[in-house]
């Protein structure tokens, strides 16, 4: 994209705790990833204000591009993109080039800096969602002298890829067990939400991982956004649930697998095999291209080892997130 930077403007905003984050003034020249819209901002609970700041390009009657801001004025005076959420950023329209960003990003810390932020941490999307995106935030952050603190590890699997021919024999023989026991995956009903949230909170529990929402907070989720977000289970012949999922659609091509568990009762069967084959058909019938397992990072940002090692059995393909920082 070749843009007069003479016809790029920037837009902030402001909204107080507890009040809609703004929405831009121009129609996006991009689809939003669903994390980064203002309707979900709306619902990431931090009790901070936010800053929205919107590039415009104002001779095409567009928004090129976008980030929201949530700074900390009670205490560290770190400003953070997300609030709240997977991930924050700045998204940009197709082939934006580094120098039209450097002006959005130059208003971000004059603002930032006059609100008192001494610090601001941006947690990026991952790469597979958009690679031209992300490579181009990532060398403008870099040009600014952002430093990179957390590289992590994130695995998708590519709907253009046939799931069994990909998998390591030792999954692929899992694979077949759950065939060969009758096991299916069925994509529930929403109805279903608070039994499919104790089902997997127990699960989790079961293994030492809690969960980051509590239920309240998925149910305003699926409220907000019922067709980006699906249950799927995998039932034994009996009915009797063995593995669940909790997937969000982020966008036209990614399903982002959020919250995933079976019962360790379960593990001779190894249904999340099953479960993740499921993920892949819907996807690809639906014309998604990535299915995002997420990372597999422990507290403190290491490396979860069998969960890697498990994600690269299953076929995935490695993809980076990175979370910068900056003194301002």
């Amino acid at each position: 994209m070749s843009l007069p930077l003479a016809t790029l403007g920037v837009y902030c905003a402001e909204t107080l705790p507890g009040q809609p984050p703004a929405t831009p003034r121009l129609p996006l020249a991009f689809e939003p990833l669903l994390f980064l819209t203002s309707a979900h901002q709306a619902l990431q609970q931090h009790n901070h204000p936010v800053l929205a700041f919107f590039l415009e390009d104002k001779a095409a009657g567009q928004t090129v591009a976008q980030l929201y801001v949530v700074p900390d004025f009670a205490a560290s005076g770190r400003a953070r993109s997300p609030g709240q959420a997977s991930f924050g950023g700045v998204q940009l329209a197709p082939d934006l080039p580094v120098a039209a960003l450097h002006l959005l990003l130059d208003a971000v810390e004059a603002t930032l800096r006059r609100h008192g932020q001494r610090q601001l941490e941006v947690r990026g999307y991952p790469f597979c969602y958009d690679h031209s995106g992300a490579a181009t935030l990532a060398e403008a952050l870099r040009q600014r002298t952002y430093e990179v603190v957390l590289a992590e590890e994130n695995y998708y699997l590519d709907t253009q890829r046939d799931y069994e021919a990909h998998l390591h024999r030792s999954e692929r023989k899992r694979l077949r067990k759950c065939y060969r026991q009758g096991l299916v995956v069925e994509q529930e009903p929403p109805l279903l939400l608070p039994a499919a949230y104790a089902f997997i909170a127990a699960c989790r529990q079961e293994r030492g991982q809690p969960l980051s929402l509590p239920l309240a907070r998925v149910e305003a989720l699926f409220r907000a956004f019922p067709r980006q977000h699906f249950l799927f289970s995998v039932r034994r012949p009996s009915g009797e649930w063995v593995a669940m999922s909790l997937a969000i659609r982020v966008s036209a091509r990614v399903l982002y697998n959020f919250y995933q568990a079976s019962p360790l009762a379960a593990n001779d069967v190894s249904p999340v095999v099953l479960l993740n084959e499921g993920l892949h058909d819907f996807a690809k019938a639906n014309e998604l291209s990535v299915v995002d397992l997420g990372i597999s990072t422990l507290p403190g940002g290491v490396p979860h080892d069998s969960l890697l090692q498990f994600k690269r059995h299953l076929g995935c393909v490695a993809s980076l997130k990175l979370t910068w920082h900056k003194a301002l």
